[in-house]
């Protein structure tokens, strides 16, 4: 109940003058009176939110709209009878009359008061109860026919609701006892009602209930139908207020605790201001005043003086107050809308790109069509570009050329054993130590909302039960959604879309479907040996002498000393095991000056004597033997080759072997192979009773390395051919190349890498299928020199090709 609130009666005398001759709680005879007085047929309909009257209650009321301003002028000057309406909803701020209820209440305007805002103060009285039959004007206010409501009372003798009255001004009583919000004046007032029609209205009218069900209850014509609802609504009241204190109750120790704890705080504050001032305080006008100079958007300034406030009413030593200064910091530390500006000079550009990195023709070309278009239109967004190749070829280093070139600040995150989606999402900030994700982080530490963001080692995220970082990054590697990146720490979105992302990998295959489909791959493939050189001679060589304390004259590999480097020691499709032979030997040399002996000049006999003698395995081995044949893999380090090697041996149980750690594709394959020469024997001139008595055995040599994939299937075919007919494969020929059952040839991929691997193994024919001539046409010319390329469609072409008619020592 609120005795003592916008709608209470009592206290009204502060309001109303001392000569009104007004008595706020009504007798039987005023009741009656009141009864019986004449309703106009038409009233001004006066619109109320929040507030319902009911007969002989008397309410302040505050009057704001203009329409309502003119009705209460005109209704003073003439009889002050009004009609008083509720709304059905609170929101709407020019009800019609279909927003109104239809039953009302004949109010009595007792006072009227201008207040200093400029509203109008109205103290009213209500009369009786009416129905709205017809509005029939709306302007200037609303007008309305109404018609009388008749109240159904009890007979005076009825029990049952004397001991429902009596019941209601009992409980009424008890909340009035147990609510420390009511004064003990209201439990008098209640006691010297004595109209039990004037109790019910006045009970209604004051306690704690939506306007709507007061309003249900206004609409009973049957008095003691409404005095039941009353005593429903007073009951729930009860409970709630009982429940409200054994709450308070149990919580009591707790609050006498904080008081405490909040006055000493007090004192301290107090301390803190004599000694020179609050450290509270100067921290956050530190943040106030950087805010300032903000550039962030309206939605970023609103969510920033909410968490201030916040912070305000925070304790300094709760522990929520350390997580929050650390939310408010990384607001004002991130850069909203501050970017460097992108030089657009694509002359220059190229320039940094040459400067930096040998070759890369692809890659290159793409960022300067990215600076054409972005310098014409201006408001494209950044590309995603994933740089896929072997390790070693510089794909990491590539972006930090690339930001040079653009004059964009540059920014690395290692996604490398990557598992936990909150290091791309962060924390949420209800967790002690929440912090946000790492993209965020890295761009509050380089202060730019458009920096070339390296996503280095794409390929190798994982996932556990912290979640999939792979589904995280699908938001960050989109266009169309990046615009809006949600991290749950920071809890607003950040717009990525400026961002130029690169990603780097050396598998497609371990990357997820989706997120691969969001990125541009740009094949880096390997180095050939002339470029390797370039590479040493104007990257590696400068850079160990730099690294090493030595004079570029004290470190000279000619030409063809750092060839027999890359062809000795080295096989690999990137140069990281070049620099690291080459800091070898700088170190080498920088021994002898330090030691002030005259430094060894760098021969390829000198070379060996520091380095050791050379384990590279992929050398070409001859073709004295039948059966083995070279084949050209893909590895995720660049391409290699490999040896086929097939033995026979007359057994009562002809069966066929295969050992080398093969996977299923690859045993496969052999079996293709097989079947193809059984099923057509005549093509090496052999009868089916001569292959079926053989049992046959095929090894492929690097046992504890995993070995699978279709490429390997004319060479399985050679191998086999070979072994049945005793006759040697052509020398220095390496092939590559899927087969069907139909004796078809298929393409497969990874050629450049498949040749580099060829040219350093000192191979000078392959054999490839007609339909990767395309790939090789891709190549540039100059890389190619030396080798011979032979295209076929059918398997018997390979054979024509591979074998030939001199018989190989058994």
């Amino acid at each position: 109940m609120n005795f003592f609130g916008e709608t209470g009666p009592v206290g009204l005398s502060s309001i109303i003058d001392e000569d009104t001759d007004f008595i706020p709680l009504l007798s039987n005879e005023d009741e009656d009176y009141m009864s019986n007085e004449k309703l106009p047929e038409i009233l001004p309909i006066l619109p109320l939110r929040n507030t319902v009257l009911f007969p002989g209650v008397v309410i302040p009321i505050t009057v704001g709209r203009d329409k309502s301003i003119q009705l209460v002028k005109d209704a003073h000057k003439a009889d002050k009878i009004i009609g008083v309406i509720t709304q059905k909803s609170d929101a709407v701020e020019e009800p019609q009359p279909e927003d109104l209820n239809t039953v009302g209440t004949v109010a009595h305007i007792i006072k009227m008061l201008r207040m200093p805002d400029g509203n109008t103060t109205l103290i009213i009285q209500g009369k009786r109860r009416f129905r709205a039959d017809e509005f029939i004007q709306t302007e200037p206010y609303h007008k309305a026919r109404v018609s009388p409501l008749v109240e159904i009372k009890p007979d005076t003798k009825d029990k049952e609701f004397q001991a429902i009255v009596t019941n209601l001004k009992e409980t009424s009583l008890q909340i009035i006892k147990q609510s420390p919000n009511i004064p003990s004046e209201a439990a008098f007032a209640l006691n010297n009602i004595e109209s039990p029609t004037f109790l019910i209205n006045f009970i209604s009218s004051n306690m704690q209930a939506p306007s709507s069900e007061k309003q249900k209850m206004l609409e009973v014509n049957d008095l003691k139908e409404r005095s039941l609802l009353v005593l429903g609504q007073l009951n729930k009241d009860l409970q709630m207020l009982e429940l409200r204190n054994q709450i308070q109750n149990k919580t009591k120790q707790d609050l006498d605790k904080q008081q405490r704890e909040y006055f000493l705080n007090q004192q301290i504050k107090t301390i803190q201001e004599e000694l020179g001032g609050n450290n509270f305080e100067q921290e956050v006008n530190e943040f106030r005043e950087k805010a300032n100079h903000k550039k962030w958007s309206k939605t970023v300034q609103e969510a920033f003086d909410k968490q201030l406030s916040k912070l305000q009413r925070m304790n300094p030593h709760a522990v929520e107050y350390g997580i929050q200064t650390s939310y408010l910091e990384l607001l004002l530390d991130l850069p909203w809308d501050e970017m460097s500006d992108t030089n657009f000079d694509l002359k220059h550009a190229q320039q940094v790109l040459d400067e930096d990195h040998f070759g890369m023709e692809k890659v290159k070309e793409r960022i300067i069509e990215h600076l054409a278009v972005l310098k014409l239109k201006g408001d494209m967004k950044s590309p995603i570009l994933c740089l896929y190749g072997p390790p070693g070829v510089g794909k990491t280093s590539l972006g930090r050329s690339i930001a040079k070139a653009l004059n964009r600040k540059y920014v690395r995150m290692s996604l490398g054993g990557l598992k936990d989606e909150s290091e791309i999402r962060g924390h949420r900030k209800t967790y002690i130590g929440a912090m946000p994700g790492r993209i965020i982080q890295s761009l509050k530490k380089v202060q730019s909302s458009n920096p070339v963001f390296i996503l280095d080692e794409i390929d190798k995220v994982g996932n556990d039960f912290h979640g999939d970082p792979s589904s995280a990054l699908l938001e960050v590697l989109d266009p169309e959604q990046n615009s809006t990146f949600y991290d749950n720490f920071l809890e607003l979105d950040y717009d990525l879309s400026k961002v130029m992302f690169i990603a780097t990998c050396n598998n497609l295959n371990t990357i997820q479907p989706a997120l691969r489909d969001r990125m541009e791959i740009i094949d880096l493939s390997g180095y050939t040996v002339e470029e390797k050189v370039e590479i040493a001679k104007n990257y590696l060589i400068p850079k160990q002498v730099e690294e090493c304390g030595l004079k570029k004259s004290q470190l000279k590999l000619s030409d063809k000393v750092i060839e027999f480097l890359i062809e000795t020691y080295t096989a690999e499709s990137g140069v990281r095991g070049l620099e690291k032979k080459i800091s070898k030997l700088a170190r080498h040399v920088a021994v002898n000056i330090a030691k002030e002996e005259e430094p060894d000049k760098l021969t390829e006999d000198v070379i060996t004597k520091i380095l050791g003698p050379s384990h590279i395995k992929d050398k070409y081995q001859g073709n004295d033997i039948a059966g083995v044949v070279t084949g050209l893999a893909w590895t995720q380090v660049g391409g290699d080759i490999l040896f086929i090697e097939t033995s026979l041996s007359k057994s009562k149980h002809p069966k066929l072997t295969l050992t080398g750690n093969l996977g299923d594709v690859m045993k496969e394959s052999a079996t293709l192979a097989l079947e193809y020469l059984k099923a057509h024997p005549h093509i090496i001139d052999m009868t089916p009773e001569q292959l079926e008595e053989q049992s046959i055995h095929i090894h492929v040599p690097q046992g504890a390395t995993p070995k699978d994939g279709p490429s390997a299937g004319i060479a399985m075919l050679t191998s086999l051919a070979s072994a049945f007919t005793r006759r040697k494969v052509k020398k220095a020929l390496a092939m590559t190349g899927e087969i069907t059952l139909r004796g078809k040839v298929l393409p497969v991929g990874g050629i450049k890498e498949k040749i580099l691997a060829a040219k350093r193994a000192g191979i000078k024919e392959i054999i490839l299928c007609e339909d990767n001539h395309m790939d090789v046409e891709e190549i540039k010319q100059d890389y190619l020199k030396g080798l011979t390329f032979h295209y076929v469609n059918r398997m018997e072409e390979v054979l024509d090709i591979a074998l030939l008619k001199v018989k190989a020592v058994a």
